[in-house]
Formats: C-alpha cells, structure tokens, sequence
C-alpha cells in the first residue's frame, strides 16, 4: 500500500503556513464540574484571539450552534474568518481527536492521518471523537490516510524535516499500548508522518490526566531548537523528571547534531475541582504571525512571555489566562489543531 511518505507527503512543523485553526467546541458539561458556565466565553475569547490571525474552523453541532454564535460575537472575534461545522465531539481537545494533516510540498496537495482516540488511554468516552478526523477528510474532500494505533495530536512534536519528539509515559503507557506490535507503530509513525528518527524523553507533569503529553514539556521552534519546561524547586515532584527530561534532551544527537536547548518556567500547580493541576506555558500556540500563550497569574507569566517573545522575533504574542482550563487538563495547544496551507 502507498504510505503518505512514498507520495511525497511530510507533517509539517507548526511554524509553516497555516490555512485554519480546527476547534471543537466545549459539548460536555460533566467534564467542567463546578465551571462549566465559565468556558464557553474563555473558548470564545481563544477563537476570538486565532481569528485576528487566520480562519478558524469550530466543530459546533445541533444546539452548539446558536451558542457558538452569540460567544463568539460578544468575544468580538472576526466572524468572517470563521466557520462552524456540524461535527459532534465528546468534548474540546481537538490536539487529539482532530486529524493530523501533511502536506505534499511537491504537489501542493493536503492529506491527513487518522488515529484511534480512546480518550487519552480510556479516561472518558471519545466514540463520537474517534469519527472526527474522517468527518472533517470528507469536508474538506482531502485523501485520508489511516491507522490502528492510538496517537495524540498532543502527544508528539515534530521539526518539520523529518525529526519527531515524544515521551514514554504516553506511548509506552499499557493504557494505550498494550498488546501493540510496537514496530508496526513506530513505522506507522515513520511512514505516515514522514519521520527520518524518534526521539524519546521520559515522565510527564505530575496529575497530567494525559500521562505526559510532549507539548506541556518540551517544543521545537524550529528544526534543530526545543524550548523545554524546567522546574527550580527541588521539593516538586515534578523536579527530578523534568531534570531526568533535560538531560535527555542534551544528550540527544539526531543525525550526529547536537540540538540547542532552551528552558521555560515550570508555573505552581493551581488547585482546582479539589485537585492539583499542573499548568504549563509550553502549551502555546503557534498561528501565522503570532504566538498564543498560556497564563496562569503567576510570576511566571511574563518570563514566559518574554521567553516566547524572544523566540519568534516578527510574531506578535497574546498572552490568555489559562487557569479555568485547567479543570480538564490542558491549555491552547491542547485545544486546536492546525490545518497547514
């Protein structure tokens, strides 16, 4: 069978050309206990901040419409760059149910690949999730390429050129990998996605309910770059994996180079719904011209922000307080899913 890698196709790095912004909007109340009346217009204000950079597509089916509409409107968000699709979803992580999209840079063509999800190892019901990537192949009219493994969005970072970056407290998880031929995976991976090495670090955050999503820990900004959370306080236990994540890091030699490594602050856990949830600034998002950042009204923000900022001279970085988010786990990366023009 031909793989997306043998017809010329790659998965670009998210800082390359963007057509849109996927977004599945919030469908799950049970999912925000205590909060929910809160995230429809923290959902619209993100939309509303993508918007001002590129279009925006929101999956918004049956009731979530009318809703949709009148967030989106009091957010004051470019409605003319925004489409609302009938797509249903169990909830808001578009990272991780949405497709995952290559591009032939040959042709010009645009494709996706399309995972199992199952609810980040079984933790909610994802079936009306699992149908997304399909739904949204035959919208668009693109080829659809598919695969029977589970993978993220969220998951996995990639350089663009053939370098993918993730964790072995997500992939190795028996949640996800168990019974799994482990080399069928990794040449799905290889095949589907167009990636020349894996490269693995080990532990996510502590109380992640995603057991270790890459892009709250570590993200290229540009092929050979990773800009990568650290934690100062030795009482954390979050401390010794991030640091045992670092060293990793600098060790690592894809094709015999060193990579350059940068550090981001690790934010305080934020105690929400009776848990401590662990935010993180690496869950940016990149759009054209501009950089979304996670907030959390810490000290750490505008480090983090200046950080960022640094990082993507000519991109313009908002800054979105990030904290009520948090309930369910995740942040602006966890929410969005990029379409590459």
């Amino acid at each position: 069978m031909s793989t997306p890698r043998s017809l010329g196709f790659r998965m670009p790095a998210e800082w390359e050309p963007q057509s849109a912004t996927w977004l599945s909007w919030p469908s799950n109340t049970a999912l925000w206990p205590g909060h929910y009346e809160l995230i429809p217009a923290k959902f619209a204000e993100f939309a509303a901040a993508i918007s001002r950079f590129q279009p925006v597509k929101i999956n918004a089916a049956g009731r979530l419409r009318a809703e949709a509409e009148r967030e989106l409107k009091a957010a004051k968000a470019d409605l003319s760059v925004i489409e609302l699709t009938g797509i249903a979803t169990d909830d808001v992580w578009c990272r991780d149910h949405g497709p995952i999209f290559v591009k032939n840079d040959r042709t010009k063509e645009l494709a996706l690949t399309d995972w199992e999800f199952h609810g980040w190892g079984g933790k909610f019901e994802a079936s009306l999730d699992n149908r997304v990537p399909g739904k949204i192949a035959a919208q668009l009219g693109v080829p659809k390429f598919t695969y029977p493994f589970e993978l993220e969005g969220g998951g996995i970072e990639v350089s663009g050129d053939g370098l993918l970056l993730t964790t072995e407290a997500v992939q190795n998880n028996p949640n996800r990998a168990e019974g799994r031929d482990d080399a069928a995976f990794h040449a799905a991976l290889r095949e589907g996605l167009a990636i020349d090495e894996l490269l693995w670090i080990g532990e996510g955050l502590a109380n992640d309910d995603t057991d270790g999503h890459i892009d709250n820990l570590a993200r290229f900004i540009a092929p050979r770059t990773i800009l990568a959370v650290s934690e100062s306080d030795k009482a954390s236990p979050n401390y010794a994996p991030m640091q045992e994540n670092l060293r990793r890091l600098r060790e690592m030699r894809p094709r015999g180079q060193r990579l350059d490594i940068l550090g981001l602050p690790l934010p305080k856990p934020i105690r929400l719904a009776g848990r401590d949830l662990p935010p993180s600034h690496a869950n940016f998002l990149i759009v054209n011209d501009g950089v979304l950042v996670p907030l959390y009204g810490q000290d750490s923000d505008s480090v983090a922000m200046g950080i960022i900022g640094d990082c993507f001279p000519g991109r313009k970085i908002v800054g979105i307080d990030c904290r009520v988010l948090l309930i369910e786990g995740g942040a602006l990366h966890c929410l969005s899913q990029q379409q590459p023009v």
